[in-house]
């Protein structure tokens, strides 16, 4: 069991199909920590699906809630797994960097390809016509920048990265008291 006292909260971000909420909650349950996904927390916010913002009000204005509720998230010693366009907003990978580790679970693209069946129905909040490559290419750099640790996932379980996470968080060399 990790528990890592010395970090508030562990923050998830990666691409759709990276495994964010389904190693989030395994995360949670090996910490010790609650659980909190910002896409329900969108959802639940709106009364609706992140496709259905994206159909009716377009991509940017999903980044738009998105970046609204990432800042007004406060919550303590849980694992966040976030969407996968939080990156686009400065704001808020600045809140939740004050509030915790980011962890960056990068899966190789033709990996992240052959998970994601339904790039069109997910709620992606990219513009009209991107494909999904373009949409890696873009936001990698992001996602690098943020974070505190890479975790390479390739074939591991969600219990291995678990235990990555956390051996990499216990090195993790900055105290993040809030």
């Amino acid at each position: 069991m990790g528990t890592l006292p010395h970090i508030n909260n562990i923050i998830l971000v990666g691409m759709p199909g990276s495994g964010k909420s389904t190693v989030g909650v395994v995360l949670a349950k090996f910490c010790g920590r609650g659980f909190v996904d910002t896409d329900i927390l969108i959802q639940q916010a709106e009364g609706r699906t992140l496709q259905e913002v994206v159909d009716r009000q377009g991509y940017l204005e999903l980044r738009r809630i998105e970046e609204r509720v990432l800042v007004a998230l406060d919550c303590d010693r849980h694992v966040v797994a976030t969407g996968g366009s939080a990156v686009y907003s400065p704001a808020a990978m600045t809140h939740l960097k004050r509030k915790g580790a980011v962890v960056f679970l990068h899966v190789e693209l033709a990996e992240l390809q052959r998970r994601v069946r339904d790039f069109a129905l997910r709620g992606i909040a990219g513009p009209p016509g991107q494909d999904f490559s373009c949409l890696y290419c873009e936001r990698y750099p992001l996602y690098r920048q943020y974070a505190d640790i890479v975790i390479p996932c390739g074939k591991r379980s969600p219990e291995e990265l678990c235990e990555l996470i956390v051996r990499e968080l216990s090195q993790w060399p900055r105290s993040r008291e809030q």
